[in-house]
């Protein structure tokens, strides 16, 4: 790719719908409806392909969680099309997250948040962010998530600055956990893996969230061929167009380590006042030399993951697999890295309230 023709040919919104009628997400009976997944004021189940046809509602169980159970403490996020909010339990006094995401939005847009619903409903990893239940009534999904209440990366960035490498090993290796679920359990690439979208808590755990541009692939030799997720962080695959699969994730977590190591993203601007938009920052990416950590300030074994990931050709990137093992990951094994004392320094946690 010659320098200054990336602008004009970026696919900078999502491809167009297949043959899926937009009357596959009809709200009869006040249920919301995507093939298999069907979802209203009671909850979500995936239905047999028997009842795809004529599905029936969902019917509330003794335990199952209802809306009206829980009080609101406060916004903690907002983005992809919906807000976050901090909410209580009103019998037990446990947090959650709820994210409620209004309906009113493209039809391709919902078949984003259908997916996130069905990998949300059936995931089960300690580093997936769990999904306790889901409701649709009156427009607006309303998705009950596990709280983790010591934010993202990126709140810890911001009180510490740069995390330490034994520090930053441990989590790297809780997150390849994350991702070698989605990769060969799943058949997902996350497609948008950030620091605000790997999420930690009181307890040193650190869990992968937001699937809403996931691509769930059929099986392993498949890729995708589409434009989504957060520029910055993108395999440079993905942002020429080009075919990508998912070791383009691992390019993205390679991105996310160096930027919590150095505190500052791997990608400067020449111009001192930043970027001038988003286009001269793909470029760089796609034409510019992979970024490297510092060796000179950082350990061989480090500096060596770095570059397994964040390699232009995607075919020379490490697999999940490849990297539990690597140097980096194992050197603090039989250290004691306290990540939950780690964490709660770094700032208050809710979890206490």
């Amino acid at each position: 790719m010659k320098k200054g023709s990336l602008a004009p040919n970026l696919k900078l919104s999502l491809p167009p719908p297949d043959e899926v009628s937009l009357s596959k997400f009809l709200t009869e009976s006040g249920t919301f409806k995507d093939g298999d997944l069907l979802v209203n004021r009671d909850g979500v189940r995936i239905v047999s392909q028997s009842e795809v046809e004529t599905p029936s509602l969902v019917q509330p169980s003794d335990n199952q969680l209802s809306l009206a159970d829980f009080d609101a403490v406060r916004v903690i996020g907002k983005g992809n099309g919906g807000i976050v909010r901090l909410v209580q339990h009103k019998w037990t006094g446990q947090f959650f997250a709820l994210k409620v995401i209004q309906m009113n939005i493209e039809e391709s847009v919902r078949r984003h948040i259908a997916q996130e619903l069905k990998i949300n409903q059936s995931s089960k990893c300690p580093n997936i962010v769990i999904c306790y239940q889901c409701f649709y009534d009156n427009g607006t999904i309303s998705i009950i998530l596990e709280y983790m209440d010591g934010g993202s990366l990126t709140d810890l960035l911001k009180k510490v600055n740069m995390i330490p490498e034994p520090y930053l090993a441990v989590i790297c290796k809780q997150v390849l956990k994350g991702l070698w679920y989605l990769h060969h359990e799943k058949h997902v690439i996350h497609r948008d893996l950030k620091p605000s979208n790997l999420l930690i808590n009181h307890r040193g755990e650190v869990k992968i969230t937001d699937f809403g541009v996931s691509a769930i692939l059929a099986s392993t030799s498949d890729a995708a061929l589409s434009f989504v997720g957060t520029y910055k962080y993108m395999a440079p695959e993905r942002i020429s167009a080009d075919r990508y699969g998912y070791r383009s994730d691992i390019w993205s977590l390679g991105i996310v380590l160096l930027e919590c190591a150095t505190g500052e993203f791997p990608y400067l601007s020449p111009q001192p006042d930043g970027w001038i938009n988003v286009y001269e920052l793909m470029e760089t990416i796609v034409n510019e030399p992979a970024p490297r950590a510092p060796s000179d300030l950082y350990s061989p074994e480090f500096c060596s993951f770095i570059s397994a990931c964040v390699q232009k050709d995607p075919n020379d990137r490490l697999s999940t697999n490849e990297l539990m093992a690597h140097p980096f990951i194992t050197k603090y094994d039989n250290l004691d890295i306290e990540l939950a004392m780690y964490f709660t320094s770094a700032g208050p946690s809710l979890a206490t309230l």
